[in-house]
């Protein structure tokens, strides 16, 4: 559905996306992660026809340049910062944003009301948008992006500041979305949402890809050894093994077990261990 092939962007003496290559498979939702000044919104930019690389190729959809605007159109976006109007309400906005996808008529009120029952909004759609909640916006947010039933919807920091109940309704909105076999880029901080929503991660840093694959296949690649905690006679014991069976074993036979447990590797170590720990601002 999107090819990223070698694309760098500098700004200035600053490059952004150094010679980055990926592929988001159609029907899957993507997830890129990283660290802020990572590279992420400009890359989001890129494969949405907002920027143009100045190396390398970008391809929606086989070999569609987003740049060209029946490309576009076939792309929703739900940006990081709300792209919403206030004093419009719930149904203006969406009717607008659908009319300029050339939606009209018996149509267009079908998508708009089809967006709204995903965001949980068809009660809300005569209020304007000023007295909303910010989860409510966000949700917004994202029906704005979907109104046109877009092939590629690209979500940037979807759940920023948003209470949990209206976080578990955007990922079930996700989650049904891709039953339907729509393809989602999702960028977050978040990593339980990755770890939940997202069929293939991958991680980039300083503008290039450090890590990609399935949670299992980044978890074993760069995870490192799970760790057993034992509750023993001698008090806890924490050793890393790739065999927690045999060590377990040999534990019982030194001393006595009263409990244990299997502490994995999780998204968060692997995340910190390619990215590091240092803070970025």
């Amino acid at each position: 559905m999107l090819t990223l092939d070698r694309v760098t962007k500098r700004y200035g003496s600053t490059t952004a996306v150094a010679e980055l290559t990926l592929e988001v498979r159609r029907g899957e939702v993507f997830g890129l992660l990283g660290p802020n000044g990572a590279g992420k919104s400009t890359t989001v930019a890129l494969a949405v026809g907002l920027l143009a690389a100045d190396a390398g190729r970008v391809t929606v959809n086989g070999d569609g340049d987003p740049r060209r605007p029946e490309v576009r159109a076939r792309v929703g976006v739900a940006p990081q910062a709300l792209a919403l109007y206030d004093l419009l309400t719930a149904d203006e906005n969406l009717r607008f944003f659908g009319t300029i996808y050339g939606l009209s008529g018996d149509a267009l009120g079908a998508r708009v009301g089809d967006a709204l029952r995903i965001a949980g909004l068809l009660d809300r759609a005569g209020q304007r948008v000023e007295t909303f909640s910010g989860g409510m916006k966000r949700r917004l947010n994202l029906a704005a992006a979907l109104v046109h039933d877009p092939d590629l919807l690209v979500l940037d920091e979807p759940t920023v500041g948003v209470d949990p109940q209206s976080r578990n309704l955007l990922f079930e909105a996700i989650e049904a979305l891709h039953d339907r076999g729509r393809t989602v880029i999702y960028t977050t901080h978040y990593m339980e949402e990755a770890e939940r929503l997202c069929d293939r991660i991958a991680i980039v840093d300083g503008g290039r890809l450090l890590a990609l694959g399935t949670l299992d296949e980044l978890l074993a690649a760069h995870g490192g050894l799970p760790v057993l905690v034992a509750d023993t006679a001698r008090g806890e014991v924490r050793e890393k093994t790739a065999d927690p069976l045999a060590l377990l074993n040999r534990l019982a036979q030194d001393t006595t077990v009263h409990g244990f447990r299997l502490e994995r590797p999780t998204l968060e170590q692997v995340f910190l261990g390619l990215t590091g720990k240092s803070l970025r601002d």
